[in-house]
């Protein structure tokens, strides 16, 4: 079990150009982290080649791991043609992500940012079979490099468990997993301990991230809440400082016999470097608290 950090936590730096990914790469190691997950959000590695090879020799030279690659990826496309072009483009990523010696790559199967219609169990089976389809095609190229892909619980369609589950089973590949993700749960109302428990058999990597939660009739004010799809409130926070239960999920992930990545995700407004190192200590303390 090594606790490390999403380059995600770090992005208003590096979308700031306050800090680079190699300076993340840096941070994490000065910080007490054991392993970096790439979300190419505020830098790009799959057109530049030069940047990833960086990145692969920082991370050897301070002993950090790089554990996992996330990217978007949209296999509902309007036609055949576009449908082939996402495809290709994700192999590039698969591509890049040997290069950096990573063995784990997590993909999306629809949009991010959907309307309230495509967030139902019809749009769902609507275009289940391109999920299927998709996600088939990127496992079985990423298998030549032992690459493991993943689909995490991510995206307000395909993001409660047994949505996932039916993806992976559909899909029918032995390097076909989850990243599982505590907290995303909770964007489709979905209980994290039920999601957790029902998952953790498939999860080929573990995000730990904490939310505060507010219901849909106590509109909080302020700040950077969202809605889930039943228009509940929720609020990125430390973790271990929201309204999840840490220590309970680190038992379940614990007695499971989960031996992967464990990978904090900060999305809090407080200032990132504070909450993802925070969040890091809480993760290794909690851990060792558990039974």
């Amino acid at each position: 079990m090594k606790v490390g950090l999403s380059t995600y936590s770090l992005v208003r730096e590096l979308r700031a150009e306050t800090m680079t990914v190699l300076d993340v790469i840096q941070w994490i190691a000065d910080h007490g982290g054991e392993h970096m997950e790439i979300v190419p959000y505020g830098f790009s590695v799959v057109d530049n080649v030069e940047l990833a090879d960086q990145i692969r020799e920082k991370a050897e030279s301070v002993g950090i791991e790089l554990s996992a690659y996330s990217m978007p990826a949209n296999f509902v496309q309007e036609t055949e043609e576009a449908f082939l072009e996402e495809v290709e483009r994700i192999k590039k990523h698969v591509d890049i992500a040997n290069r950096l010696g990573i063995r784990i790559l997590r993909h999306d199967v629809t949009a991010f940012t959907l309307k309230p219609e495509e967030m139902t169990i019809h749009y769902f089976e609507e275009h289940f079979s391109k999920f299927v389809k998709g996600s088939q095609l990127i496992a079985d190229y990423a298998a030549q490099y032992g690459i493991t892909t993943t689909i995490e619980n991510h995206g307000f369609n395909v993001q409660s468990s047994d949505r996932v589950q039916r993806v992976i089973h559909g899909v029918n590949r032995d390097n076909f997993k989850t990243s599982l993700d505590v907290g995303n749960f909770l964007c489709i109302d979905e209980d994290p301990l039920v999601g957790v428990k029902k998952n953790l058999k498939y999860a080929a990597t573990v995000h730990l991230k904490d939310f505060y939660i507010r219901p849909y009739y106590e509109n909080p004010g302020g700040g950077d809440w969202f809605r889930t799809v039943n228009e509940n409130y929720l609020r990125g926070a430390i973790v271990g400082h929201g309204d999840l239960n840490i220590h309970e999920i680190l038992r379940l992930v614990k007695n499971s016999g989960y031996d992967g990545y464990l990978t904090v995700e900060f999305e809090g407004m407080e200032d990132c470097k504070v909450g993802s190192k925070i969040g890091m200590d809480n993760v290794k303390r909690f851990w060792d608290e558990v039974q």
